[in-house]
């Protein structure tokens, strides 16, 4: 039995694996990661599978079609997301009507938590898996033996939907969360499948690589869909000894990756597990240039063990400069540890890169001020102003629903003609048109400021440093400035 994990193709370089699935603005483009390592652990069962980027290879659909025919598989496995299922549902569609003896698998964010609206939208998809589908997908293809899994054989794997025979939508129980040592090292599977050069963070080091080290965020933020569809509320860690292995591996026979980044939803939950990685990686001599996701309740002492260990960078929330925003979107931080986050990290030589979202559980004009003004305090390296998007099975998106701020439910609107992700929500205090005006204004008005410029231009002067920021800083203002042509052309 043959698997083919495709990365569907789509019309702008979009990043399915992200948080925040849109066209990117500054070169960021994410590994197909879940792919990856269920293509590792296909591995492991002796399957037969291949990986392909569609979108780093600029696939078109007849492209993606003559890969198939090419390959000829039994399976093919994607994925799906809300802002690009539409899409989506059309690119598999197709397929199925080129090879209709291929079953079609399908997961991701949106199968997870909406997965009737895949089968009942998406007759190419024949089956769904929810949440995390690592060891989902093997048992499917196993259980099939010589052939194509049949329906009887269906019904007693967990963690999946699909129609019966009647036509009628059958949910099986879910299946346990995975135990994160069983999964293979997704570096390997990226090294035989992919190019790395293909993939980039604009905070991060070119070429970088994504691993994680964690699963699960116990965290309770109301606008965050990944604990609400794939990974869950349970809190799952690879043993330190595996990740730091893994890390060793990359820095051996990976030379050519200046930077790894950790993509748990939170690598700084269990402060004590972190005092311990970065112990063993002293330990071991190791020099890996890393960095992660995290939240602003950190202390300075991890924090310093971390820089020690070869921490460049912290990716935080810092959300909102109001207090009872902060509260009522359920953050868990406080004005005052971000203050002091922003302190550890500059005194440490830690650069920032600081998420902050307008249009939030209590915002109006004046606390959306106040964020900005609280950005400009904290005064991270990196900064991202962006609206608060209503993913589906979020507490956010539920209290936008129920107040009749939803400006469309209708999932081929998310995203705009040039790929960008659209403001879904209208307002008392803004309507979404408002929204994307002083959201756009924001970012203008931190990376535009003489202030940025000049502290953050010539606080970064070594060659890599350099490099980045040219990089990132060259596509960000192309996309400013087709977005100023596009909203004049649209006024006229």
């Amino acid at each position: 039995m043959k698997v083919l994990f495709l990365n569907l193709p789509y019309e702008f370089n979009i990043s399915r694996a992200s948080r925040w699935p849109e066209k990117t603005k500054s070169g960021t483009l994410y590994y197909p990661y879940w792919l990856a390592y269920c293509v590792g652990v296909c591995e492991d069962y002796g399957i037969d599978v291949k990986l392909v980027d569609c979108i780093t290879k600029n696939f078109t659909l007849e492209d993606t079609l003559n890969e198939i025919s090419s390959y000829n598989p039994d399976y093919i496995m994607c994925e799906t997301t809300t802002p690009t299922c539409s899409y989506d549902y059309n690119t598999l569609n197709r397929i199925k009507d080129s090879f209709p003896n291929i079953k079609i698998i399908c997961g991701g964010t949106h199968p997870t938590i909406l997965p009737e609206d895949v089968l009942n939208k998406c007759y190419g998809v024949d089956i769904v898996v929810r949440q995390e589908y690592d060891f989902t997908v093997p048992e499917i293809v196993k259980a099939g033996g010589d052939s194509i899994v049949d329906y009887d054989q269906l019904k007693d794997i967990e963690g999946i939907s699909y129609r019966d025979e009647d036509g009628k939508i059958v949910h099986n129980i879910d299946r346990p969360l995975v135990d994160l040592d069983k999964l293979p090292w997704v570096s390997k599977v990226y090294q035989e499948f992919l190019d790395c050069n293909d993939y980039a963070y604009a905070f991060a080091q070119k070429p970088m690589i994504q691993i994680v080290s964690s699963r699960g965020c116990p965290n309770k933020c109301n606008f965050c869909s990944y604990p609400s569809t794939m990974g869950g509320r349970l809190y799952r860690l690879r043993s330190v000894k595996d990740l730091v292995d893994e890390i060793e591996y990359i820095l051996t026979d990976m030379p050519e990756i200046k930077e790894i980044f950790i993509e748990d939803d939170t690598f700084t939950v269990n402060k004590k597990r972190v005092m311990e990685v970065c112990d063993e990686i002293i330990e071991r001599g190791l020099k890996p240039i890393w960095s992660c996701n995290t939240r602003v309740d950190l202390d300075y002492e991890t924090m310093a063990k971390m820089k020690e260990a070869g921490c460049r960078l912290l990716v935080c929330g810092y959300e909102s400069g109001n207090q009872e925003v902060l509260d009522k979107t359920k953050k868990g931080i406080t004005l005052e540890q971000s203050r002091n986050f922003a302190r550890y990290a500059r005194d440490l030589d830690i650069k920032v890169f600081g998420c902050f979202m307008i249009g939030l559980t209590g915002d109006n004009l004046e606390t959306i001020n106040q964020t900005y003004e609280f950005a400009k305090e904290v005064y991270p390296d990196m900064c991202f102003f962006q609206q608060a998007v209503p993913f589906p099975g979020t507490e956010f998106y539920n209290w936008a629903r129920d107040n009749d701020y939803l400006i469309t439910e209708d999932y081929s609107h998310w995203l705009n003609d040039e790929g960008y992700l659209n403001c879904l929500v209208d307002y008392p205090y803004a309507s979404h048109e408002e929204i994307e005006k002083i959201r756009d204004n924001l970012m203008s008005k931190y990376y535009f400021s003489f202030t940025y410029i000049v502290k953050t231009f010539l606080a970064n002067l070594t060659w890599e440093e350099f490099k980045r920021n040219v990089r990132g800083g060259t596509q960000y203002i192309s996309f400013r400035i087709k977005k100023f042509f596009h909203r004049s052309s649209e006024e006229q």
